[in-house]
């Protein structure tokens, strides 16, 4: 079984909710290694900030100076130095604006202005709202992306793509339905 089949296998298999909280991020931390590292630099796991106030799931560092590559635009154009991930493996409760506002809370200025949420369901409307009054107000990127999603990158790198394309294309996707 190849990798790409192994990952996969793993994320139709992952119980939602409490019961595989903490497979479903160890797993997605997994998948994001391979697709991203390098040209990203290893995760910092559950980074606590000083006082211990917040702790992020995962921040990936960005040292993509280069805007050829996609990782390169995203730091120039979102200043995204380190990229936050959050991960949502909820069964019977949606996610929604609260899981947004949250996300958003653990972005800092030298961060930069790209959060990238990964759900094993798309977050309701309540969410997407919050995340355009987030752009509207502080031009941060929140990105809502699924399972699915990640197995298309999986698939993007299978072929020898570039698989930080779909989040490019994320981010304009959002763009778009920004109001």
């Amino acid at each position: 079984m190849s990798r790409i089949t192994d990952f996969i296998n793993r994320l139709d298999n992952c119980p939602a909710g409490q019961k595989g909280w903490r497979e479903f991020e160890d797993m997605c931390v997994e998948i994001l290694e391979f697709l991203f590292v390098p040209p990203l630099v290893r995760p910092i796991i559950q980074p606590r900030t000083y006082s211990g106030t917040n702790r992020r799931d995962a921040v990936f560092p960005n040292r993509n100076f280069d805007e050829k590559h996609s990782w390169g635009l995203l730091l120039r154009e979102l200043e995204a130095r380190l990229v936050l991930f959050e991960f949502k493996n909820y069964d019977a409760t949606d996610i929604g604006h609260e899981e947004v506002i949250q996300t958003d809370n653990y972005l800092t200025e030298p961060m930069g202005k790209l959060a990238i949420m990964v759900c094993n369901k798309l977050p309701n409307d309540g969410a997407h709202i919050q995340r355009n009054n987030i752009y509207s107000r502080r031009r941060r990127v929140i990105l809502f992306m699924t399972k699915e999603h990640l197995k298309e990158m999986l698939f993007i790198k299978e072929r020898g793509e570039d698989p930080c394309d779909l989040i490019v294309d994320l981010v304009e996707r959002f763009y778009l339905q920004h109001e």
